[in-house]
């Protein structure tokens, strides 16, 4: 937390250029393809790591939480809730044999749903400081 009393959450850089770094690549490699086939399904991977390459560049920070609310972003801009419109949870559910936790915020009339990936850090932890802001 800083000196403002704000808080904020995202994808962690490293992750985002690592991604950047393999649609390159993926790039290169389409590029070097020579059967029609090929090019179609590297092209596919190219956009598909491009396309959730930009998503987490451009909604950086995911969550902003302060005093006021919280400010959730997304590639249609931002969004932001003052306190008493914003329910916290933590849901924990078994996925693929791991426990995979997600930070629900309920800002109605919107239900945003969060991931270890959109915030860089542990939904529980990322909650428990959203409800001492909020105090």
């Amino acid at each position: 937390m800083d000196a403002s009393g704000s808080r904020q959450w995202s994808t962690p850089i490293g992750l985002i250029a690592c991604g950047w770094v393999l649609a390159a690549a993926a790039a290169l490699w389409w590029l070097l393809a020579e059967e029609a086939v090929d090019r179609l399904f590297i092209g596919v991977l190219v956009l598909a790591l491009a396309a959730v390459s930009a998503h987490g560049s451009i909604c950086r920070p995911r969550l902003h939480a302060d005093v006021e609310g919280i400010t959730v972003r997304t590639l249609l801009g931002r969004q932001h809730w003052a306190w008493p419109a914003v329910t916290i949870r933590v849901r924990q559910d078994r996925r693929l044999g791991r426990t995979v936790r997600t930070l629900e915020l309920d800002a109605d009339p919107q239900l945003i749903v969060l991931t270890r990936l959109d915030l860089g850090t542990d939904p529980q932890d990322v909650a428990d400081e959203l409800r001492g802001l909020r105090r």
